[in-house]
């Protein structure tokens, strides 16, 4: 690794990836960056809440501390911000959900905290894979999640999201193709800190060049308090727990915990693309168990006090893929700034003000860069796709990924009783991939936790001779 000193930022070599040092930005642009991380996970995250009913500064603030109590576990050496998680809309859905079946809107306020107390119990599994993986080692839980798998499922969260993306856009193409257009241009030919923070002017840009056309409703920001509150106890979990029904207790947990699985495989997925990204193995160091703590106990925190449950999130990653900030510090002052600004209603409302397609431009580019991140773990740990087994598990997991998750229903389930569990295309994909790896022959990869390469975990690819190569 080389560095170099410029009148810019500093910036270092990792093959021919240009990495820029926080530190060496000075203080103002470091906070730039930070308000463009929050920019980056905020339509998205508060999407949440809108489609479930919970609170959208509640929301903001368990992000932010999600996020520190993240960092803080795994020794504030992982860039990755923890927001909202999709995983669990079916499970709101199914305990606390916002309208009928005639598509009459139904008040579910009371509802919400039972389903909170399913998802924080949900976050204890977490918790549990964690101290099995302390116990007996990363290895024997990453044999199970070689690039061949890792890698389609790094796609298919991308191609995934693509939908959301596209409808936003469609919203209003104008403002999304202008987004789209600010940050690559800024991002191919930009100087300086223009390089490094397209997001944020793409994202203000945009919504600028809507408000001045007339694209904007400004009344809900105008009707907003400037300061207020972001916990309300009838909405927390422990509100459920002291006057609540012990029954749906009971029932929201055995709906919604199992979830948790889904969301574990798509959380070692993540911490795979961000450690492909920043070409550091964070499941050796600091290590798969404590990025697992760390989600868990952020979504238990986040799920108690009435927020969603906190993931690690992708739209961040793809900042890091497009900016080459890697430094974690800027992610904790995105933090900093969602904390803030959750108890500022008329902030939040500033940003639910913001166009549709603006959220959907950006969007594009980043999910895109999520794949793409995908496809360069495959290519980097040279998997051989003249094997059918690993043409099998790819095309598998590709397509039960994006193809359940484009179907009517959205989800597969099964029923257990009265109960109905539900599993996403992501689930369901991942979960088909590590079977599938498991029980086929062939296997050309061992996870060596000893050597890691810049594709976040290390397999030795073994040759026709069963010798390492």
């Amino acid at each position: 690794m080389k560095e170099k000193t410029r009148n810019t930022p500093v910036e270092k070599g990792i093959g021919d990836t240009c990495i820029y040092d926080a530190k060496s930005l000075g203080a103002p642009k470091v906070v730039v960056l930070g308000l463009q991380h929050m920019f980056a996970m905020f339509g998205a995250t508060i999407l949440v809440p809108m489609l479930t009913g919970l609170d959208v500064s509640t929301t903001l603030l368990f992000a932010g501390l999600g996020t520190l109590l993240f960092h803080f576990l795994t020794k504030g050496k992982v860039p990755a911000f923890l927001g909202s998680s999709f995983a669990f809309l079916g499970g709101y859905a199914a305990i606390a959900p916002m309208m009928d079946n005639a598509g009459n809107a139904l008040d579910n306020s009371k509802l919400l905290p039972y389903a909170s107390f399913g998802v924080a119990c949900a976050g204890l599994v977490y918790l549990l894979l964690s101290l099995l993986i302390k116990v007996f080692g990363t290895g024997r839980v990453m044999r199970f999640f070689p690039p061949i798998v890792t890698g389609p499922i790094i796609i298919a969260i991308g191609l995934t999201l693509s939908q959301s993306a596209i409808d936003n856009c469609s919203a209003d193409w104008l403002i999304a193709i202008v987004a789209i257009a600010l940050v690559i241009v800024c991002n191919i030919w930009g100087k300086g800190m223009v390089k490094i923070v397209p997001i944020i002017i793409g994202v203000i840009g945009s919504y600028v060049l809507a408000a001045v056309t007339g694209r904007v409703d400004f009344t809900a920001v105008k009707e907003a308090a400037w300061v207020g509150l972001p916990i309300h106890w009838e909405r927390t979990a422990f509100w459920a727990l002291s006057e609540g029904d012990t029954s749906l207790l009971i029932t929201s947990v055995i709906t919604i915990m199992p979830i948790a699985l889904a969301t574990i495989v798509e959380h070692i997925g993540d911490v795979s693309a961000i450690s492909s990204t920043v070409g550091k193995n964070y499941i050796k160091e600091p290590g798969l168990h404590r990025t697992l703590l760390g989600d868990g106990l952020a979504t238990i925190m986040a799920s108690l006090f009435g927020a969603p449950a906190n993931t690690t999130y992708g739209e961040n990653t793809g900042v890091l893929a497009l900016t080459k900030v890697f430094d974690p510090l800027v992610i904790r002052i995105a933090a900093l700034f969602a904390i803030l600004f959750s108890f500022s209603p008329k902030f939040a409302a500033i940003i639910g003000c913001m166009p549709t397609a603006t959220c959907g431009g950006v969007s594009l580019v980043l999910y895109g860069m999520i794949s793409a991140v995908g496809v360069r773990n495959i290519v980097e740990t040279q998997v051989d796709f003249a094997k059918s087994r690993n043409v099998i598990i790819a095309a598998l997991i590709l397509v039960l990924s994006i193809g359940i998750n484009y179907s009517a229903a959205g989800s597969v389930g099964f029923a257990v009783g009265d109960l109905s569990i539900r599993f996403s295309g992501i689930a369901v994909g991942a979960l088909t991939g590590i079977i599938l790896n498991a029980v086929l022959p062939g296997k050309d990869y061992l996870f060596d936790d000893d050597n890691p390469r810049h594709t976040g975990v290390d397999f030795a690819v073994r040759g026709n001779n069963g010798k390492h190569r």
